[in-house]
């Protein structure tokens, strides 16, 4: 494990950039990296395949690194993006991009079929369900990791993981950092430590150079908590304060983390929670909608104490503070509402404590 460096004295923001009015915008924005991405992905040796590339993360990743290896000059590297594709349109929209796309059954499909790469990003996921049908959370989370592994095992790999790795912690805290104990509540985030352990096991055994993304919550404005509170604020539902306050970052921040992290890939993983900087007071966050909407909120239930909370303290010394921070991710989510922009209708449930999702 790595301990966290000191915080940087001043935020090394870039130029907040405008709000996105629609859909193509977002996806601009999200797709545009920064200097530091340009510079890490311009070292990478070998083609980058992304995996599970079809999921709401996945087709903006594939883009930012398609972007950046440009812009570095490394057009000789390819972007595969690999998922079953269900949705030919979103292919095609990556073809017509420049990223090569993969249609692969990871789960029955033998991953000897998978195309050879130097870099791996693992984006594969199964959460909401997890309660009801635990086999299947094990099953993709952990067992599928263990043939990826096998797989590719001289590529470096950076593999998403969770914060729900964490136990419930004190909101008057700075939240888990990376070198506490890990202590998963449910199916689900005992899964994901399993995927983080079956990485690690690699990394020990074969000498794979391993990143894991421990990542809690990323902002979209199609989908995430600021468009969950947001949502129930606009239409006069009430907002659960079950789960009182909550870590936020911006998608586009995440994802270039995630893509940047393959460069400190290690064979003692490199492990790193990504977030932003705050904890976000569900309450204040709910107020301050209703504000932009010139409406009252309602809350049911009361704030406990305590929370899935994580310390990016060393995400922020090795990358940077995110880009665009809370105050304007709540403007634009605002207006995204008020806009009548879409919305994945995939809520984030961030207040569920018990682990049953």
């Amino acid at each position: 494990m790595h301990s966290a460096p000191p915080a940087p004295t001043t935020p090394r923001h870039l130029s907040t950039p405008e709000r996105p009015h629609d859909e193509a915008a977002l996806e601009d924005l999200l797709a545009t990296p920064s200097p530091g991405l340009v510079a890490d992905l311009g070292g990478l040796d070998g083609d980058l395949l992304i995996l599970g590339a079809g999921g709401k993360m996945g087709p903006s990743l594939c883009r930012l690194a398609r972007r950046a290896l440009d812009a570095a000059g490394r057009g000789d590297l390819a972007v595969r993006a690999v998922s079953r594709w269900s949705d030919p349109r979103a292919a095609a929209a990556l073809t017509a991009d420049g990223i090569d796309t993969v249609p692969f059954d990871l789960m029955d499909g033998d991953p000897a079929g998978l195309p050879d790469a130097g870099n791996v990003v693992f984006m594969v996921g199964a959460k909401f369900g997890s309660a009801a049908d635990p086999t299947t959370a094990w099953a993709v989370n952990a067992a599928l990791p263990d043939r990826i592994a096998r797989r590719y095992p001289h590529a470096r790999i950076a593999a998403f993981s969770t914060g729900n790795v964490y136990p419930l912690v004190s909101v008057l805290g700075s939240g888990s950092t990376e070198d506490d104990p890990t202590g998963p509540v449910g199916e689900y985030a005992m899964s994901c430590l399993g995927r983080e352990r079956v990485f690690g096991h690699h990394a020990r055994r074969s000498g794979t150079p391993v990143a894991l993304i421990r990542l809690n919550y990323a902002v979209d404005l199609r989908y995430g908590v600021l468009a969950d509170i947001a949502t129930a604020v606009r239409s006069g539902a009430p907002v659960s304060l079950a789960t009182g306050h909550v870590n936020l970052v911006w998608q586009g921040y995440a994802n270039e983390v995630a893509l940047r992290s393959l460069t400190r890939a290690a064979a003692d993983p490199f492990v790193v929670n990504v977030t932003g900087p705050e904890t976000a007071s569900v309450r204040r966050l709910a107020h301050r909608f209703a504000a932009e909407f010139g409406t009252t909120a309602h809350f049911t239930g009361e704030e406990t104490g305590t929370g899935l909370l994580s310390d990016a303290t060393l995400c922020h010394a090795e990358f940077g503070y995110p880009t665009v921070p809370l105050a304007t991710l709540v403007a634009w989510q605002a207006g995204w509402i008020r806009d009548g922009l879409p919305l994945s209708g995939k809520p984030t449930k961030f207040d569920v404590r018990d682990g049953r999702f």
